[in-house]
């Protein structure tokens, strides 16, 4: 069987209508007239030698064929961004590292991470890139980030290489005017089934919600409002409730899963400012265990 090679171009142009299930739609987003749009679509399915989409009066929907490329598609298109965006920074010969993490999250190990980096004889400039929930995957492969702060099991691993940094449980986050804010611990159940405080809902990995009474959310701003408004409650890992407001209580989950926060990067990676934050990361996590042992 002949491989045909595929352009960047084709891609884009393949992406953007899987995405939108419209040629028109993707036309516009392209910035280009449909009937080129169309034109291309169809050269792309003759030289692959498969359909990839099924066209029909009720509109446009993706065949197998065509939900595997668009899978590989953009992941092609975020390697493509990143080694450009990367290759621009070595050119630049700057000593530079773009570190992304979820707003609010692990303040105080953030806090650490960057004091380890900037105690090098020779520091690294570490730029911090502030995101809502479930972007950093996303930054991190189309090269914008270098490394990311991620949490396993909730965020998208797949494919980084990863470090270990702290695991630990989990708080319910509550309007202070609660009766459930009183207590000093709570269940998992308890926290899911208030009738008047239904829990706030997080995206899965692919950006759907999960089925639910309580407001879909991943701003961070908004979601604190919510909860000072005794709109919604949320269960969080402990060191991520540094953003919360006065009007908030946190109070611990006992038998929530423990939530591990990672660094991670692409395994692909050469650079020896990503390495160096790496390894800063370990010497924070060991100075971490010594601090928990003595505590305990």
């Amino acid at each position: 069987m002949v491989v045909q090679d595929i352009e960047t171009r084709e891609l884009r142009y393949f992406v953007a209508v899987a995405e939108e299930l419209h040629f028109g739609r993707a036309a516009e987003r392209l910035g280009i007239a449909q009937p080129p749009l169309s034109r291309a679509i169809r050269q792309l399915e003759h030289r692959l030698g498969v359909q990839l989409l099924d066209r029909d009066r009720r509109g446009v929907a993706l065949t197998e064929a065509g939900k595997a490329l668009l899978h590989e598609a953009k992941t092609a298109l975020d390697a493509i961004a990143a080694a450009t965006r990367r290759t621009q920074r070595a050119a630049a010969g700057s000593r530079s590292l773009v570190l992304v993490t979820k707003a609010g999250a692990t303040h105080e190990l953030l806090e650490q991470l960057l004091a380890a980096a900037e105690a090098e004889p020779d520091p690294v400039d570490v730029e911090v890139l502030l995101c809502e929930v479930g972007e950093q995957a996303g930054l991190l492969r189309d090269g914008t980030a270098d490394v990311a702060i991620m949490h396993r099991p909730y965020d998208d691993l797949a494919g980084f290489d990863t470090e270990d940094v702290l695991t630990e449980g989990q708080v319910a986050i509550l309007p202070r005017a609660h009766p459930l804010a009183s207590r000093e611990k709570l269940l998992l159940e308890e926290v899911q089934n208030v009738p008047d405080l239904p829990i706030a809902r997080w995206p899965r990995l692919d950006g759907t919600y999960p089925e639910g009474p309580g407001p879909e959310v991943r701003n961070q701003a908004k979601l604190a409002q919510l909860v000072a408004l005794g709109k919604t409650l949320l269960v969080i890992p402990a060191s991520s409730r540094a953003w919360q407001w006065p009007r908030h209580v946190a109070v611990p989950v006992i038998d929530a899963p423990d939530v591990t926060t990672v660094v991670a990067w692409q395994p692909s990676s050469r650079s020896r400012t990503v390495a160096s934050f790496v390894r800063k990361a370990i010497e924070v996590r060991e100075r971490l265990m010594v601090s928990d042992a003595q505590d305990s």
